[in-house]
């Protein structure tokens, strides 16, 4: 039996993921990449008064990474943000059943955008940044759909009020760019800045699955 590849830093510098989310976890697995240690950021997520999407999930991501990365010091710090925009519009992540139908009632029959922002902070304190953009679109919600969405509870903490990988995804009609940025991260921009800086795919040692 073949042994799984593995993604590795550089000079076996440890690597921080400032990240609670599972599911930037299990996108990051799937490329082989598993934190030495994940330590979640405390940033405030409000918005600037009339700050536009894709500069505010920018400016997030970088604020959880320079959160994060004093607490390690000589270690690569991950952080990205996920936000949802509807034209100039930024979404809440829904924590009600009455805004995640709010954000069902925007985006049923309409395209809207998911930015994702990445910030990568290396071992020096110098940050990598990019902003990757998805287009995705809804199919039009009939009254039964949305209330069976609600019911899921699979709004929860979600970013637009959905998630586009449980049940939501027998709504979306259509998707234009990087389906993992909708996820939580967007995976080939994020090992494109990772093998940049010298993150090499090799064999596992011990062949134990990752």
């Amino acid at each position: 039996m073949t042994a799984p590849l593995v993604l590795r830093p550089p000079q076996g510098a440890p690597f921080i993921l400032a990240s609670a989310s599972p599911r930037r976890s299990a996108l990051l697995a799937q490329i082989g990449l598993v934190p030495d240690r994940v330590d979640p950021a405390e940033a405030d997520e409000t918005s600037y008064p009339a700050e536009k999407p894709r500069p505010y999930a920018a400016r997030m991501a970088r604020a959880k990474a320079e959160a994060v990365a004093p607490r390690h010091p000589g270690c690569f710090v991950l952080a990205a943000d996920t936000v949802v925009a509807c034209g100039r519009r930024i979404l809440p992540k829904a924590e009600s059943a009455a805004e995640a139908r709010r954000c069902l009632d925007l985006l049923s029959g309409r395209r809207h955008r998911v930015l994702g922002g990445i910030c990568l902070i290396d071992p020096r304190g110098r940050p990598h940044e990019r902003v990757v953009e998805t287009r995705v679109g809804f199919k039009r919600l009939s009254e039964a759909e949305t209330a069976a969405y609600l019911a899921s509870g699979d709004w929860s903490g979600k970013a637009g009020g959905y998630a586009v990988q449980g049940l939501a995804a027998a709504y979306v009609d259509f998707l234009n760019g990087s389906y993992s940025n909708v996820v939580g991260l967007a995976l080939a921009e994020t090992y494109t800045l990772l093998s940049g800086l010298g993150f090499t795919h090799v064999r596992s040692p011990d062949g134990a699955p990752v």
